[in-house]
């Protein structure tokens, strides 16, 4: 008797191990992202307040997503499961041909050590044209015209500051 009473205590003790549990968490993982300006050679309080201003739009964006994303599957949005912070990036360009310059202001805390700020560009060999010669043919002209002023090209710099974060919701 005891030993059927011990082999019977085993088997609803394995039987109870293999009872079903609470069915896992159903979730939606979104990135957010968003871009906003900040200041060329901005002090770091600035720079900061551009970042956190830019993880806020990140936020909204990703919890836009979500919810598109739940209504699309028929579920219902929950709680934000977890947060991640996903870094940035500063990048500045001008109004003229040179393209990308480099931010001279001071780095907001990124969150990752290995954000980079800058985009990467091939420096100019030294001496190097910055545009191709172009030769004209001659023209012989009756009259000589006055030449116009030319416009200066824009040389202001632009720079924006992307963030991204990611968010884990529970859906039902």
């Amino acid at each position: 008797m005891v030993a059927a009473g011990l082999v019977l205590a085993n088997m609803l003790g394995v039987a109870s191990a293999e009872a079903p549990t609470t069915p896992p968490l159903r979730t939606i993982s979104v990135d957010g992202v968003a871009i906003v300006p900040v200041a060329q050679g901005a002090n770091r309080a600035v720079a900061t307040t551009a970042y956190r201003e830019g993880m806020a739009g990140a936020v909204t964006d990703g919890q836009s997503k979500a919810e598109f994303l739940a209504s699309k599957t028929g579920a219902t949005l929950g709680e934000v499961q977890s947060v991640v912070e996903g870094g940035g990036s500063i990048e500045c360009t001008t109004g003229g041909e040179s393209g990308y310059v480099e931010f001279e202001g001071e780095q907001p805390d990124f969150g990752t050590p290995s954000v980079s700020v800058s985009p990467d560009v091939a420096p100019r060999a030294e001496g190097s044209a910055t545009a191709p010669t172009v030769h004209k043919p001659a023209v012989k002209h009756k009259k000589k015209k006055k030449k116009k002023p030319a416009a200066k090209a824009a040389t202001a710099t632009t720079c924006t500051l992307s963030t991204d974060v990611t968010l884990v919701y529970a859906i039902t």
